[in-house]
């Protein structure tokens, strides 16, 4: 005799009436989440979910680099663009100082606010961090300044060459955007950290003032 075929048990049944349940209390808490009742995160694990390169840079280098940018650009656009049709030296100065004090006010210095973490974070990479009418006149005289010390650094390395090598026919270190930028803001860090100096040393007299006074 051949051997029956036997049927598997039938598999028992599963109760799927609670698959589509609606959690109306996760709704609820989504909903209604705000920063204010939501649990606090660290900023490493929500770098984890972040998309995009993962590649964060040094507060300082960050700004080294969109000042070095900012000042190369101002040479390259008024100094070498206006060359050919401002021809006297003295103007080309002129034009490019007030051009890096409206960059700096309007650009490098409001691209600081935005993206500071807390509103005045980055003020301390500001020479003049206030914003407001006297910010621009302010920050115009600082670019001469800057543009100042920057002419005067070339013409020092220039005469330096000059007197060591005896070659006098052509420039020996001629103006171009990248070192231009490069020396601005090595003055501007130069002075805005002695201006932060400045100030504490002030701080620390007026805490040692009042201290003494009680």
């Amino acid at each position: 005799m051949g051997k029956k075929n036997r049927k598997a048990p039938p598999e028992k049944e599963r109760d799927v009436s609670g698959y589509y349940q609606l959690n109306t209390k996760a709704v609820d808490d989504l909903v209604t989440a705000s920063p204010e009742n939501s649990p606090k995160v660290s900023e490493e694990e929500l770098r984890k979910y972040r998309s995009g390169p993962q590649i964060r840079l040094k507060d300082w280098l960050k700004t080294l680099l969109i000042k070095w940018w900012f000042n190369g650009a101002a040479c390259f656009f008024f100094l070498w663009g206006l060359g050919t049709v401002v021809l006297n030296w003295e103007n080309q100065l002129l034009i490019l100082g007030l051009a890096i004090g409206f960059i700096t006010d309007l650009m490098v210095n409001n691209i600081f606010r935005y993206y500071a973490k807390t509103p005045g974070a980055n003020d301390r990479w500001m020479m003049f961090g206030k914003k407001g009418f006297a910010s621009l006149p302010l920050n115009i005289l600082y670019g001469f300044l800057l543009l100042f010390c920057v002419v005067s650094t070339y013409q020092i390395i220039n005469g330096a060459v000059v007197s060591l090598t005896g070659r006098t026919e052509s420039v020996p270190l001629g103006v171009e955007p990248i070192l231009f930028g490069l020396f601005t803001t090595g003055y501007d860090f130069l002075f805005i950290g002695m201006k932060r100096m400045i100030r504490r040393i002030v701080d620390d007299a007026r805490r040692g003032s009042r201290t003494g006074a009680r």
